[in-house]
């Protein structure tokens, strides 16, 4: 600060104290009595604001989320809409495999779109519905049921499902029947499975994975309860970003046309 400017504070300061901080002397300045008494206690002061400024500064966290999502789902209107929303913030999106959905107990990830059920406890995660899609039967060209216009649940309802370390109802997302079929944890395994002949899929129709093969057919389920497409996060989390992507992903993702 130049001198002048200096010295028009300080005799704006000694003003409004009503008393003198400093005399002038041959070497320069030095500190009154007064002065020698509030030199220490502005000094405390100023430390004080910068202590408080950089608390409030370090609680002030830039707004950042990281999203995970599985298997066929596209979330990238989703994430679009809320960089639009909210265009200085960290936005990252990382897609995981149905193995990884412990990302979200884990901390690696804020936010979940995935289909339901979720190998989550539900007392531990906040569950947001986005929609829905009916299933499909997929079957290799040449099944007694490839050239149906449709099936019914029940026509399903005898056959065996392969095990299944996520399966907590009836009817997953993604179910393989057939007699003896192991686990299988990779979906391209699971239709060259089917592909072969070994079993049938029940898949939901928005999963156009299966399309990629000439040698397998889809045929509509009727009666079968739809595939659920939801959003969750952890219970109790403070992180605004989740709720401004939640009211982001109802605006904009919907099923797939069919």
């Amino acid at each position: 600060m130049a001198q002048p400017a200096l010295s028009r504070q300080i005799q704006r300061l000694e003003k409004y104290l009503g008393t003198r901080l400093l005399d002038r002397v041959p070497q320069g300045t030095r500190l009154t009595p007064a002065g020698q008494r509030f030199l220490p206690r502005a000094q405390a002061l100023l430390q004080a604001a910068r202590h408080a400024e950089l608390a409030v500064r370090e609680q002030a966290e830039p707004e950042r989320i990281a999203i995970g999502y599985v298997e066929d789902l596209v979330i990238t209107a989703a994430v679009r809409e809320l960089r639009r929303r909210y265009p200085n913030a960290e936005i990252a999106s990382r897609y995981l495999s149905c193995r990884d959905v412990g990302a979200l107990s884990d901390k690696r990830i804020d936010a979940l779109i995935a289909r339901a059920p979720l190998p989550l406890a539900a007392d531990h995660v906040f569950t947001t519905p986005l929609y829905e899609e009916p299933r499909m039967l997929v079957v290799p060209r040449g099944h007694p049921l490839a050239d149906r216009t449709s099936v019914t649940a029940e026509e399903l309802a005898g056959e065996e499902a392969a095990p299944c370390a996520f399966e907590t109802a009836d009817w997953t997302s993604y179910r393989v029947l057939g007699v003896g079929v192991p686990p299988i944890e990779s979906y391209e395994d699971k239709l060259e499975l089917v592909a072969s002949g070994r079993a049938i899929a029940v898949l939901p129709v928005g999963d156009r994975r299966s399309s990629l093969r000439p040698n397998l057919v889809t045929v509509p389920i009727e009666g079968a309860p739809p595939s659920q497409v939801v959003l969750v996060s952890r219970k109790g989390d403070p992180n605004p970003m989740i709720r401004n992507f939640r009211l982001a992903a109802k605006a904009v993702l919907t099923a797939p046309a069919a």
